[in-house]
């Protein structure tokens, strides 16, 4: 079983940059010191700790050196609330790979484990693998946060015994990202009038006619309404929760990715190439510099990502500030689910700890408590799972937050807008690394950058390749 799962760490240790919401950060020239939680640049090892000196001692691994930052604030918060129950935490940033194999090493050798570890999502089928011996089930410890917890995103860190292993960072909600400013501008109505517009887009019909409008307003070569990424998988997934689908087949059903779903939105972005209304996001993918440079020469006016990539626009696009709206994502039916949860960490404690009970509460206090997600979001800018802060006015609406001051609405209207119940989930299993590195290397390629090729060749081919790993 060690060989055969460190084989897997390492396959798709190789394909992280290709993972849905993870794509392309590394690959864009992230400057470690301002990694985000998608984010997973190579850097030296970082330990620092933080805490007292008195206290229960715990090991923290995490691979984004923010994250341990985030643990550190909590434990100082922590002391103070538990004056007869502190804590001194260690937390050590590791690059990417190699904490990940570090930390797979010690789960099967039973030695060596840090009490928590940040376990990034298509690593996760690896770690849970040996969750009757390995991790710690968190549902107690996570209790009295569970009844406003997303939970589809609590969903995405469940073992196939139905416990939940990993305490989540954000919901990572899909959304549409659109640029009124440069909309208002080509289209010589106010930004009032194109965002009533935009508000009214329900169905990817409402949403192509929005972006006929604009073209059409527009009339210049090299200005498109969206781009499509060859390099990332998020338009899938989103088409996939619409229709309530999973190509994945999740613990017990094998995968299938020739799904109507995913038919439906490859055809309709291969109609877009072919009119025009859509370009290949440049290097493609748009969470890549060229990505955002593209962004910024108002290229593309709208696309959907998840809720993460405001910090894109507030670390790389600053100039961008006062022109972009958020808005819910159209779908194929009124009526389906509009959103889907994209990316992730989760946060595990494992067996090997001395302290689970200690370690476990701590955990989901600092990821899942009114404290953890005001600084989660302050710091990380992260969509907390929480929803019981989404409509709290002094945490959704401060004027003070940097989203809330850069994009035109409040982040957290459109969250609530959307609904906890309309975000969907895609399982991350084993085969998941498989199906998103197939179609991040050959299926998307084949499609949108050669828009006649036949997306029923293309879906049959990938579905080979995923049945010979099955």
């Amino acid at each position: 079983m060690k060989k055969k799962l460190i084989s897997m760490l390492l396959c798709t240790s190789m394909a992280t940059a290709l993972f849905v919401g993870c794509g392309g950060a590394s690959e864009g020239g992230v400057n470690p010191d301002e990694a985000t939680e998608e984010e997973t640049a190579e850097s030296e090892v970082v330990t620092n700790t933080y805490g007292d000196s008195n206290g229960t001692h715990l090991e923290m691994w995490t691979f984004v050196e923010l994250h341990a930052q985030h643990y550190g604030v909590m434990a100082e918060e922590w002391n103070k609330q538990h004056p007869d129950q502190t804590i001194e935490i260690t937390c050590t940033t590791y690059p990417y790979s190699d904490m990940h194999t570090k930390l797979l090493t010690a789960l099967e050798s039973g030695t060596g484990a840090p009490d928590i570890c940040d376990v990034e999502v298509g690593q996760f089928p690896n770690v849970v693998e040996g969750l009757d011996q390995w991790l710690v089930p968190l549902n107690d410890y996570a209790a009295d946060y569970l009844d406003t917890m997303v939970t589809s995103r609590m969903e995405t860190y469940q073992g196939s015994d139905g416990n939940y292993y990993g305490a989540p960072y954000h919901v990572g909600a899909t959304v549409m990202y659109y640029n009124v400013a440069a909309m208002s501008e080509a289209m010589g109505l106010s930004q009032d009038e194109v965002i009533a517009k935009i508000d009214a887009v329900e169905t990817w019909d409402d949403y192509q006619a929005l972006g006929e409008e604009y073209l059409g307003a527009m009339n210049e070569d090299g200005k498109y309404f969206t781009c499509v990424d060859t390099g990332g998988v998020d338009w899938l997934w989103l088409a996939m929760a619409e229709y309530g689908d999973d190509w994945t087949g999740g613990f017990d059903d094998p995968a299938n990715v020739q799904l109507d779903s995913v038919k439906k939105m490859l055809t309709m972005q291969q109609d877009w190439l072919n009119s025009g209304f859509a370009e290949v996001s440049p290097d493609g993918h748009i969470d890549l510099e060229a990505g955002f440079q593209n962004i910024m020469d108002h290229n593309v006016v709208s696309f959907p990502k998840a809720m993460w990539y405001m910090s894109r626009f507030t670390n790389y696009m600053e100039e961008e500030k006062g022109n972009w709206y958020i808005a819910k994502c159209p779908v194929f039916e009124k009526g389906q689910k509009c959103s889907v949860g994209i990316g992730g960490t989760g946060t595990v404690v494992t067996q090997q700890s001395e302290n689970t009970d200690l370690a476990a509460e701590f955990l989901c206090w600092a990821k899942m408590s009114e404290e953890g997600e005001q600084h989660i979001w302050d710091t990380l800018g992260f969509d907390v799972c929480n929803a019981a802060l989404w409509s709290d006015d002094a945490f959704a609406h401060d004027d003070a937050n940097q989203y809330n001051q850069f994009f035109i609405n409040y982040p957290y209207d459109v969250l609530n807008e959307i609904g906890m119940d309309n975000i969907g989930k895609i399982s991350v299993v084993s085969i998941s690394p498989t199906i998103n590195e197939y179609f991040c290397t050959t299926t998307l390629n084949e499609v949108l950058e050669d828009p006649s090729y036949s997306v029923d060749d293309a879906l049959q081919e990938a579905q080979d390749a995923v049945d010979m790993e099955q």
